[in-house]
């Protein structure tokens, strides 16, 4: 990426998605070190705004190595200084630049669950401060070689791709999204005013209460780029059978052809062509692992592929996407759990959405 489009990608999430102000404490996490032109710029920007930005890095290599050589009692320990960030920062914003997105895809999947329902409290802490208005946050990539490896593209290509997606080939990216959350709040308002979600499709016909809950539109606040509207269900309430056709990624490894039954609520029968132990330990991790967080409508029309990356590929136009576990606050979900896993599917090869036996959604469009 060069200067200029370096530089409007810092300000839209610094002054849009995070409205970072003087006197916030800005914690900047950047995963990998292809990152840094947009970290230094970010970083810059806080500091113009008068905030008090701290950087964090990471690299890739070191979750392996703590998966691969914890002993139990490391995986279930929590730093004070984590805990100390999460409950103190005003904003956080995650840059993740990753040279190899496939370094966990070999790692013990039981301790990857064990370590998830240990940190899981900084999590809900993060989500609990983000919904009652304490915190913002936001995550974005940065183009590299091993994300533009997996979504079979170029680097230059996947540069491209990533620059469309977010609108940053506008003048004005922040108009664009502006008019996008206006359409979103659109159709969420007609939502809220509905109780019962039902999604027909491919070996799929899953019904879900949202009697009380909230959906939320999303278009650059927490996700960079973002084209999402979602809720989190009344939490006994998912009833049917649903099929994931694209592959779902979690922390590295890949399930394909997901199939999951639920009664009131639970997960009582899944299954996946491949991947299905990596499926088993995860949605065994803990005991809201097996219930829906999030039920969402994938809204962005720039990104029309899978990538292997969920945070483009859970806002493709067209798709829907169920999360299993942890639930939002900002929705009414009540559910716990370490898990929050996004499962993507396809829904413009027949599949539609009814709100209150209402038809709503059909071959990927709102017809409302």
């Amino acid at each position: 990426m060069y200067n200029p489009l370096i530089n409007k990608y810092a300000d839209v999430l610094v002054n849009y998605s995070t409205k970072v102000k003087k006197g916030d404490l800005v914690i900047i996490y950047a995963r990998g070190y292809d990152a840094q032109p947009l970290v230094k710029e970010i970083y810059k920007l806080c500091l113009q705004n008068g905030a008090n930005p701290i950087v964090r890095t990471s690299m890739d290599e070191l979750a392996e190595t703590f998966i691969k050589y914890a002993s139990d009692d490391q995986l279930q320990y929590i730093d004070e200084m984590s805990k100390i960030e999460v409950e103190k920062a005003d904003v956080m914003i995650f840059i993740g630049a990753p040279s190899n997105v496939k370094n966990m895809a070999n790692a013990d999947s039981e301790k990857i669950a064990k370590r998830s329902k240990a940190t899981h409290p900084i999590l809900s802490k993060r989500l609990e401060r983000s919904a009652n208005g304490q915190m913002r946050w936001v995550i974005a990539d940065y183009p590299t070689n091993a994300l533009a490896q997996e979504a079979s593209m170029s680097l230059e290509e996947y540069s491209e791709f990533l620059v469309n997606s977010c609108y940053l080939d506008l003048d004005n990216p922040v108009q664009k999204w502006t008019e996008i959350d206006e359409e979103q709040k659109r159709i969420a308002d007609i939502l809220n005013k509905t109780s019962k979600i039902r999604i027909t499709g491919d070996k799929t016909d899953i019904t879900f209460s949202t009697q009380g809950r909230t959906w939320v539109p999303c278009s650059g606040n927490m996700n960079f780029p973002d084209g999402e509207i979602f809720t989190s269900p009344v939490e006994d309430s998912a009833n049917g059978e649903i099929y994931f056709d694209f592959p779902q990624n979690y922390h590295g490894s890949t399930s394909k052809e997901v199939y999951i039954k639920f009664e009131n609520g639970k997960a009582v029968e899944y299954r996946a062509e491949i991947g299905n132990e990596f499926l088993s330990n995860m949605l065994n991790m803990d005991e809201g692992s097996k219930f829906v967080g999030e039920v969402a409508i994938g809204t962005n029309v720039r990104i029309q592929d899978v990538t292997g990356n969920i945070l483009f590929d859970e806002k493709i136009g067209g798709s829907i996407h169920i999360a299993l576990g942890a639930s939002y606050p900002e929705a009414g979900g009540k559910n716990q759990s370490g898990l929050h896993w996004d499962m993507i599917k396809n829904m413009k090869n027949g599949g539609k959405i009814y709100a209150d036996d209402k038809l709503i959604y059909e071959n990927g469009k709102f017809i409302i």
